[in-house]
Formats: structure tokens, C-alpha cells, sequence
């Protein structure tokens, strides 16, 4: 199989609380998407907000941090052709009340603030991401 493009998911604490992390990755895999790593664990205050470093200092950060941190999450690395921008359609808009019909966040996502996943919003961010998790030797 040729190599894609690199995107990172996370599924976030209340999809992983709530049971959704297979049909999550069941949907992530029929959207031909390839699971290149992947890891279950629980982010420290420290590791969340080092993540999420680009939206300090924005109303919404500390509650996304604190959020984050509430229980265990799944990141991977997803590989596809046109990963950022296909992964991005699949999710949907942060907010799944606004999110379309059979995205992963009007499926899955409970409000803004309690969304399913996390999609990178660009390749540059993708590999910033991704190299934030994993390491070389945990990518396949």
C-alpha cells in the first residue's frame, strides 16, 4: 500500500467513558483510513495543556484542558490520502449540534465542550501531533 498523508485523532474522555472508541475506530476504518499507531492513556494537567499550548490564553482553555484530563483517551495516527481534510469531514464541526448528519461528533459528542474527538487542523499541526505521542519505533 502507498503512503498517505498523516493525520492524528484523539478520542476524547467522554466517547472513551462512554463506550465509543470500537465504533468510533470502526467508522474511522470504513472511511479508509489506516491505523499506522495507536495508544491508550490518561493526560497529566501538564501534557494537556502542553498539547493544547496554541489556545492559551483563549476563553476556552483551561476548561479543554481540565476536560482532557478527566479520564483516559485514544490517540492515533491515521494514514490516508488527503488525511487532514477527509478526517476533518468525518468528524464534523466541533459543536455536534451543529455537527452534519453521520459525522463522528453529532454521533458520538454530547456539546462543544464534551465533542467525541479531536482531528488535526492541519499537516503542519498532523506531524507536530503526532510526534507529541509517538515515537518512531511506535509507528508502523
Amino acid at each position: 500500500m502507498a503512503k498517505g498523508t498523516l493525520t492524528l485523532t484523539m478520542i476524547k474522555p467522554y466517547a472513551v467513558e462512554h463506550g465509543y472508541v470500537g465504533p468510533i475506530l470502526a467508522r474511522i476504518n470504513e472511511a479508509g483510513f489506516r491505523i499506522t499507531a495507536m495508544k491508550y492513556l490518561q493526560l497529566s494537567p501538564r501534557q494537556a495543556e502542553a498539547f493544547y499550548e496554541v489556545h492559551r490564553g483563549k476563553p476556552f482553555f483551561e476548561r479543554l484542558t481540565k476536560f482532557m484530563c478527566d479520564g483516559p483517551i485514544v490517540a492515533a495516527i491515521l494514514e490516508k490520502e488527503n488525511a487532514v481534510d477527509d478526517y476533518r469531514s468525518l468528524i464534523g464541526a466541533t459543536d455536534p449540534t451543529k455537527a452534519e448528519e453521520g459525522t463522528l461528533r453529532k454521533l458520538f459528542g454530547a456539546s462543544i465542550e464534551h465533542n467525541a474527538v479531536h482531528g488535526s487542523d492541519s499537516d503542519e499541526n498532523a506531524l507536530r501531533e503526532s510526534d507529541f505521542f509517538f515515537s518512531q519505533l511506535e509507528r508502523f
